[in-house]
C-alpha cells in the first residue's frame, strides 16, 4: 500500500470514494458525502480525528450570508499553495461566481482532473474545465503532506 501521506496515497484514497452518492453534510465513503464531506474523509484517512466539527449548514449557506466560512476553515487547517503550483492530492476551493464566497471543494487527482461531489451526482473524477478553473478561489495541501 502507498503511504497515506504521499500524493499518490491521497489520490488513491480519494478515488476509493468515487461512486459515493451525494448526501448533504455527510462524510461516509460508499454511503454518502458532499464536497466538504469528501475532504473531511481524506483528512481522517491522513490524520485521524477532524480538527473541528463543521457547523450545520444549508446548501446555500455561503451565499446567504456572504461569509468565507469554507475558505477560512481551509486557511486554519490546510497549508496554502500557489494556484500555479497545484499538484495531485491538493484541495481546490471554488466560487460559484466571481463575487460569491468559496463554497465548493475538490481534490486534484491528475493534471487537469479533480475528484469532487456535487448535488445530484455521486463522487466523480472530472476534468478541471475552464468553467471550474475560472472559479478557483484557493489551493491547499494537507498538513505534513509529502511532496
Amino acid at each position: 500500500m502507498t503511504h497515506p501521506e504521499t500524493r499518490l496515497g491521497i489520490v488513491a484514497e480519494t478515488r476509493r470514494w468515487i461512486g459515493t452518492p451525494y448526501q448533504h453534510q455527510a462524510s461516509v465513503k460508499g454511503v454518502g458525502c458532499n464536497c466538504l464531506g469528501l475532504v473531511r474523509g481524506i483528512w481522517r484517512y491522513l490524520h485521524g480525528a477532524e480538527p473541528e466539527v463543521p457547523p450545520a449548514y444549508s446548501p446555500d449557506w455561503a451565499e446567504r450570508r456572504g461569509d468565507e466560512t469554507l475558505l477560512r476553515a481551509a486557511q486554519r487547517w490546510l497549508e496554502s499553495v500557489d494556484p500555479g503550483e497545484a499538484q495531485p492530492g491538493d484541495v481546490l476551493l471554488f466560487r460559484p461566481t466571481r463575487d460569491a464566497p468559496a463554497k465548493h471543494c475538490a481534490i486534484a487527482s491528475a493534471p487537469g482532473k479533480i475528484i469532487h461531489a456535487y448535488w445530484g451526482r455521486a463522487v466523480a473524477e472530472t476534468s478541471l474545465s475552464p468553467w471550474w478553473d475560472r472559479r478557483l478561489a484557493g489551493v491547499f495541501q494537507f498538513p505534513s503532506q509529502v511532496k
